[in-house]
């Protein structure tokens, strides 16, 4: 063998030995939140990220563009004139929002309410895991992407989680849960990732730092916190609890207590699954109505009949068509009045997700007037923005028909419910 092949060889695998070597010492490196949110989400890490070199493969790549399509036609289609629509109708904008039967639906939350410090949501699903990615094969890499473009395929159709096919897509394989949705959701709307912690309540309310790399088990509401902000601007954090809010476990888990002690929210609800027109949500009924300073909800959210007619004040936008078939059971015809003068609405969500066959109410509470006159549940005349003026003087309803809910229900097609 001459001189000059003998060099080839050495150069070669000298090379491949300081590649591998640097391969082998960046997989060592554990990337940090932001990082594996942006990997995950389809956008770039930093370059000098462990994760940075998993971007050249070809799955990766498909994924990113995926995600690019995707994330462009729901800002053009809905998020950008959901923006329009808070900056306009929601000035009066609290601290915290509260998104209950949300799952991992940040995406909206932030889109209604861009400038919160603290978002709860909550759901039945796991807060889940993401282990380092630069120590998973390639292969099981591509199938989690592949299985989070599936898990994200319900929200942007419908505009909201089908809680039958998140049961699998977020219970399966080494990245599961609503974090990794979360993270995404995060990454793609311009927030930068600074803290992640799994937290639990004690009974008080009180959040406590899991030890472990995951969520409790064993609490009645694990959870994770993520601090994050958007570009050079303040911190926020959000929270999300995997746990049931019923009247059986909503106090025992120490959720109530912990939603108690945030003081005055703004809270949104869509895709509901009419829990709230249950008996058996009063608990979690009564502290939205108690906590919110606004409401903006769809007609899955809590029903007309709850809200104190003295202290709440009504805008609708869209149409109000009754629920659909598998929800008829919920049909509201105070609903039906309020919607007669509604507001147009120029983006779609819930259940009646195409666009001009959606339905949103702003609900915004009131001081008491003075002697105790009633506010009757109007909807704003097209275009100014206004809040309804008051009407006049109504005689007060007798009997059951204005504390009970219309008629219970029950499908098999729920998001995120119980």
């Amino acid at each position: 063998m001459s001189v000059a092949a003998i060099r080839i060889i050495a150069t070669i695998l000298i090379t491949f030995i300081v590649v591998f070597g640097a391969a082998r010492a960046g997989r060592s490196e554990t990337a940090t939140a932001d990082d594996t949110a942006r990997f995950l989400a389809g956008l770039q890490p930093s370059p000098n990220s462990s994760l940075a070199a998993l971007t050249k493969n070809r799955s990766w790549i498909s994924h990113a563009r995926y995600f690019d399509s995707i994330f462009a036609r729901e800002e053009n289609t809905n998020l950008s004139k959901i923006r329009e629509f808070s900056e306009k109708y929601l000035p009066d904008k609290h601290g915290t929002v509260l998104y209950m039967f949300s799952g991992p639906d940040f995406l909206y939350a932030t889109s209604f309410f861009p400038t919160a410090s603290t978002y709860v949501l909550a759901g039945l699903e796991p807060v889940g895991q993401i282990p380092e990615l630069a120590n998973l094969s390639p292969f099981v890499i591509d199938g989690e992407l592949r299985n989070l473009e599936r898990s994200l395929g319900s929200l942007f159709n419908f505009s909201f989680f089908i809680t039958q096919n998140m049961k699998s897509q977020l219970r399966e394989g080494p990245i599961y849960g609503t974090l990794p949705i979360l993270y995404v959701f995060l990454a793609r709307t311009g927030k930068t990732v600074h803290e992640l912690n799994f937290v639990s309540l004690d009974e008080q309310g009180n959040v406590q730092v899991a030890d472990q790399g995951a969520s409790s088990t064993r609490s009645a509401a694990p959870g994770v916190k993520i601090v994050f902000s958007e570009g050079d601007g303040p911190k926020q954090t959000l929270y999300y609890f995997g746990t049931n809010i019923d009247d059986d476990s909503f106090e025992r888990s120490g959720f109530s207590a912990f939603l108690a002690k945030l003081g005055p929210a703004d809270s949104f609800l869509k895709s509901a699954s009419y829990l709230l027109h249950k008996s058996h949500f009063a608990k979690v009924r009564k502290l939205l109505l108690n906590s919110s300073e606004t409401i903006v909800q769809d007609d899955s959210g809590i029903p007309l009949a709850y809200f104190e007619r003295r202290r709440w004040r009504f805008l609708a936008f869209g149409r109000y068509q009754g629920p659909i078939s598998i929800f008829a059971n919920f049909y509201q015809p105070q609903m039906a009045g309020l919607f007669q003068n509604a507001n147009p609405l120029d983006f779609g969500l819930g259940y009646q997700w195409r666009k001009n066959e959606s339905n949103l109410i702003v609900a915004q509470k009131q001081p008491l007037p003075d002697g105790g006159e009633q506010l009757t549940a109007q909807s704003q005349v097209e275009g100014d923005g206004a809040i309804a003026a008051p009407a006049k003087k109504v005689r007060k309803r007798t009997g059951t028909q204005a504390t009970r809910p219309i008629g219970c229900g029950f499908g098999r097609f729920f998001p995120f419910c119980w």
